[in-house]
């Protein structure tokens, strides 16, 4: 087994690091005594940036003998699953025993989690030897959790998205920033409406739609099978079913009892536990999010449903039945994922008259500033008038109780303010609310 492991040591370290690959708006690095940690859904581009941090490191002067790099998803290392992951070290010195304790090697393990208490393993190799240590994973756990503990305080984090719409431009080689001339508002309507048909996966970029249809639907199932062997799930087509009725229904309203009911109703014995449980793989994988009511009150949240989301709008649409998604509900979807790439503390509001605001976010603590709370409604066309009317007056009932001055309604085209009583409401097109909602750097 030790001579598989050198052989695909040598393999790796014999590859050229790849030139050519999309600059990726995010980048990952290294603190003394801290393992950096990749997290993101499966296909939302980890390896390429593990890939561009080699190249660097290379450009920079490292030679390729000092650096460690393993996919652990090969299958040619399938068999290291059952065995004690330390025959990694023991491989790369039989290889290299002149850099053990004298030079810095820089270890870099893909799909970390295919490595049973990998904390534990990386935990020694952090202590023992002069190694800084970078993994990634689709399905890792929080850093707070039980199976992280022994690296408890030593991990920095890097959450990793799909591509955003800035770096959707960035592949186009279109310019976004500011000021813009009417013909680049022009030419930014029309790449935002390529994005919404492609979505946000680098991967099917560039395909067509049956194949890109057909690349979303091979990733869900991936993920899936994923999630089910990582947790050993006992009910499989269980789980399945529940993802598949969460998708179609995203940006809709659930609760625990009604997806159990629903499981049951079509064949499955399942307890509430389990479909808890599975939510929360679905979440850990990057597939599937839910947000609860915008309260202080641990009562309110448990008695109202939440709402959920898929970390991608394409893929909604390639995977979903289509019965219950439109066009509002895909683009609810798409606000979601931008919002999301800026704050986990994202909720949804219920006014005193019952009235919905789509989504809640705080933003980031800016020193020296209040927080600030963002209010948006999510509505492709205000041409019905009723339909306008409903979603001000939403949004204004909610600045009055959380005194926001400022709203926000998401619109496919409309750009326009809306003075109201107690402050004014922003209308913006979606390809802009994206640009103003993404980091430049």
């Amino acid at each position: 087994m030790i001579e598989c492991l050198k052989r695909i040591i040598r393999e790796y370290q014999s590859l050229e690091p790849p030139g050519g690959l999309l600059p990726r708006r995010v980048a990952i690095g290294s603190l003394p005594g801290k393992v950096s940690v990749v997290t993101g859904v499966r296909g939302s581009g980890k390896t390429t940036l593990l890939r561009q941090r080699i190249r660097q490191l290379v450009e920079s002067g490292m030679p390729l003998e000092n650096i460690l790099y393993l996919d652990l998803a090969d299958d040619r290392l399938y068999w290291m699953r059952h065995e004690n992951p330390d025959i990694i070290l023991e491989a790369y010195f039989d290889l290299h025993p002149q850099k053990r304790g004298s030079e810095a090697v820089h270890c870099f393990f893909d799909e970390i989690q295919a490595l049973p208490y990998w904390p534990l393993f990386i935990d020694r190799l952090m202590r023992s030897e002069k190694c800084e240590v970078t993994v990634a994973g689709s399905l890792l756990p929080s850093p707070n959790e039980e199976t992280s503990r022994p690296l408890t305080g030593r991990i920095v984090s890097w959450e990793i998205f799909p591509l955003s719409f800035r770096e959707f431009l960035d592949s186009k080689g279109i310019e976004s920033d500011s000021p813009l001339s009417t013909k680049q508002r022009l030419t930014l309507q029309k790449a935002f409406e390529d994005y919404w048909q492609v979505g946000c996966f680098p991967g099917v970029n560039r395909l067509d739609q049956q194949q890109r249809i057909e690349a979303h639907q091979a990733n869900w199932n991936t993920i899936l099978a994923s999630i089910i062997g990582h947790h050993n799930i006992s009910h499989p087509q269980a789980l399945i079913d529940l993802a598949h009725w969460l998708v179609d229904n995203s940006g809709s309203f659930y609760a625990v009892s009604l997806l159990t009911d629903y499981l049951k109703s079509i064949g499955h014995r399942v307890r509430k536990s389990s479909v808890v449980d599975w939510l929360v793989a679905f979440e850990d994988a990057g597939l599937l999010f839910s947000v609860n009511i915008f309260s202080n009150s641990p009562t309110r949240i448990s008695v109202n449903p939440r709402k959920v989301y898929c970390i991608d709008h394409a893929l909604v649409a390639s995977v979903s039945s289509g019965i219950l998604t439109n066009r509002d509900s895909l683009l609810e979807n798409l606000v979601f994922n931008v919002l999301r790439r800026v704050t986990t503390e994202i909720f949804y509001h219920r006014t005193k008259t019952g009235r919905e605001v789509d989504l809640v976010a705080l933003l980031p603590t800016v020193p020296g500033q209040e927080r600030a709370i963002l209010l948006i409604q999510v509505c492709a066309s205000l041409a019905d008038p009723r339909v306008r009317q409903s979603e001000v007056r939403s949004l204004s009932e909610a600045m009055v109780e959380l005194a926001v001055a400022e709203g926000t309604i998401v619109t496919w085209r409309t750009d326009e303010t809306i003075p109201v009583g107690f402050g004014n409401i922003q209308v913006v097109p979606v390809w802009r609310f994206l640009l103003e909602m993404e980091p430049r750097t």
